[in-house]
């Protein structure tokens, strides 16, 4: 569902086999195994929580491009058992396994990002944080960092985050909040508040917006049981698709600095 207005606009939610979502975002009587299919034609990006827990099979990952188009991305979040188990420890043959299982989407160019959210109570550790950097890195991941401690917010953290072009994935909540810092050629955002006021959601439009300008930018609104994180993503996508259709039109008609000569 990409187009050339908003090719750098990655916009979704946080998975999307919810069947609460009816009659809300699917339509009453569409088949669970048409969701993905649909989801695709509102949305170009969604978030996948199932890689916490669980590799995907080669036959689950090739199903799923194939219901979505080419502009289409997946980004997934880390396993847990990197980020919560051995919190970034002698956990190379993990890494391996995780870029191993994602290659179906990575050879297919459709990967956004590598969410790797960490513990609320796993404080800072520059040192961990760098060498396991160096070693996920060679294995061609595109990695986000959601740190759940406020330790983390400072700039050594930030300059390891640069030095392996990795993303500080801007993430709110009702508890915390991310600073806005850009440590990679990408950006993430995680959108996890229940609800947003118009103001609110303006600003997000604007910031996203903003940084596709300077690359891809990857946002993800929150899952719920009722489809309010699906209406604001689409919502979002679409006003981002008329701001950056109207300023194209502008430049395009824009008197050429010859023309007056």
């Amino acid at each position: 569902m990409s187009k050339a207005s908003d090719h750098q606009a990655f916009v979704g939610t946080s998975g999307w086999a919810y069947t609460s979502w009816k009659p809300g975002f699917y339509p009453p009587k569409l088949a669970a195994k048409k969701f993905l299919e649909y989801y695709a034609t509102q949305l170009n990006s969604v978030e996948v929580n199932y890689t916490f827990r669980q590799l995907p099979t080669e036959t689950m990952l090739t199903s799923w491009l194939a219901a979505t188009g080419a502009g289409f991305r997946f980004s997934f979040k880390a396993p847990q058992r990197i980020t919560h188990f051995r919190r970034f420890q002698d956990c190379a043959d993990e890494v391996a396994a995780l870029a191993h299982a994602l290659a179906p989407v990575a050879e297919a160019e459709r990967v956004g990002v590598v969410l790797f959210q960490l513990p609320p109570n796993f404080k800072a550790d520059v040192p961990r944080l760098d060498s396991f950097l160096v070693d996920a890195h060679r294995h061609g991941l595109r990695m986000a960092f959601e740190f759940r401690h406020s330790t983390w917010f400072c700039d050594d953290v930030y300059a390891v985050l640069r030095r392996h072009s990795a993303a500080l994935c801007v993430a709110e909540s009702e508890d915390l909040e991310t600073p806005d810092i850009v440590t990679a050629p990408f950006t993430c955002y995680r959108f996890r508040k229940s609800g947003y006021a118009r103001a609110q959601l303006d600003g997000i439009e604007k910031t996203l917006r903003q940084r596709s300008a300077k690359g891809e930018v990857f946002g993800y609104f929150k899952h719920e049981e009722e489809p309010t994180g699906a209406i604001y993503a689409v919502e979002t996508l679409r006003r981002m698709r008329r701001s950056m259709l109207r300023s194209m039109l502008r430049s395009r008609n824009a008197p050429h600095p010859m023309a007056s000569q």
